[in-house]
């Protein structure tokens, strides 16, 4: 990899770039801003691009394109990549902007997806990608949703809409999961998904659910105290496995941004399957 200065006119935006929504998450912080930014300290992050035709090709930082195009600047510094094919490039596109919470939901899905059908394999792309498999296959499965649905996803559904979203997509489909999201949207996301759970696909049991949700029926969502964890319900009633356990200590770790190490899921995994064996 090797930088070099580029003139503007020589840099275009890939098809391969995984952020295809610049407009998601931006309502507070937009190219506007970023420009202002780039003004006052300067380019301190160059785009990583590739030769392509005469041109360069950007796989990663096309609003910095956007915003240094504003200010009317000439030519900018750039990461220049040679080695890269298109799966490559669209790996790196995704490894730089799948973390950040403004990226579209379904240009990460989009993303992982390409991931796949390149590697067939999940913990490949978990690898790669530095997500946990449960977490991957919750973000492809949103792309069974139908286009209704999709066009409403925004950044604002978060790692638990997101779950909420494909547990529906894996439940129901076409005109039934509209229906079925029109009537269980208005709930928090917990509360969704533990209605898609109980009914099994049956679309017949949603306005039952939903009746005994506006009651409070599904409100126990807390361990301790006068109520049972429902993980440990769950986990006791067979459907959720260890493995998937073990996926939901690293989710959860992961959205506290916690450091947890292999040791420490094996310690935590094994203290919660002993304690449950001695009940």
């Amino acid at each position: 990899m090797r930088q070099i200065d580029i003139p503007l006119e020589k840099l275009v935006v890939s098809d391969l770039n995984t952020r295809k929504d610049l407009r998601a998450g931006q309502e507070d912080s937009g190219v506007d801003e970023l420009a202002a930014s780039i003004a006052q300290s300067g380019l301190l992050s160059p785009p990583i691009v590739r030769p392509m035709n005469g041109n360069y090709e950007v796989l990663v930082g096309q609003r910095r394109l956007l915003a240094c195009r504003s200010l009317g600047w000439n030519s900018i510094p750039c990461w220049v990549r040679d080695d890269l094919d298109d799966a490559d490039a669209v790996t790196i596109s995704l490894v730089e902007n799948v973390h950040r919470a403004d990226m579209h939901p379904l240009d990460k899905a989009r993303a992982l997806k390409t991931l796949y059908d390149r590697y067939q394999s999940y913990e490949r792309v978990a690898k790669e990608s530095a997500w946990s498999v449960s977490t991957i296959r919750k973000y492809i499965q949103l792309l069974s949703l139908p286009e209704e649905l999709q066009n409403r996803l925004t950044t604002a559904q978060g790692p638990a809409g997101v779950g909420a979203l494909a547990r529906l997509a894996t439940t129901f489909s076409g005109a039934d999961a509209i229906d079925v999201f029109n009537k269980i949207s208005g709930f928090k996301q917990s509360i969704q998904d533990e209605i898609l759970k109980r009914s099994a696909g049956d679309i017949s049991t949603i306005d039952r659910l939903v009746a005994e949700a506006q009651e409070g029926a599904f409100n126990v969502r807390r361990c301790g105290g006068a109520y049972g964890c429902e993980i440990i319900r769950d986990v006791i009633e067979g459907t959720v496995t260890q493995s998937e356990f073990h996926e939901l200590i690293r989710d959860v770790a992961a959205n506290l941004q916690a450091d947890l190490s292999k040791t420490k899921l094996r310690v935590a995994a094994r203290d919660f399957w002993k304690a449950l064996a001695t009940q």
